[in-house]
């Protein structure tokens, strides 16, 4: 049986919202192993005098769960 755990990350660019998606994506394989999936929830921006300034994308990321050895 496998267990999948699910993180929520917010990546940020001055580009795109694919970019800010990309960002968090590589952000967790730093420090998660097994990444399966990675679910774009929800896309916003930050806007000054009119134009976008910051594109930030909330994602939702699934890798296998791995339970800590018994000691």
């Amino acid at each position: 049986m496998t267990v999948y755990k699910v993180i929520t990350l917010i990546g940020t660019s001055t580009a795109s919202w694919e970019e800010a998606a990309a960002s968090a994506v590589r952000a967790a394989q730093k420090t998660v192993r097994g990444l399966k999936v990675a679910e774009v929830k929800e896309l916003d921006m930050q806007i000054e005098k009119g134009k976008p300034i910051n594109y930030r994308a909330k994602i939702k990321v699934s890798f296998e769960y791995t339970p800590a050895k018994s000691k």
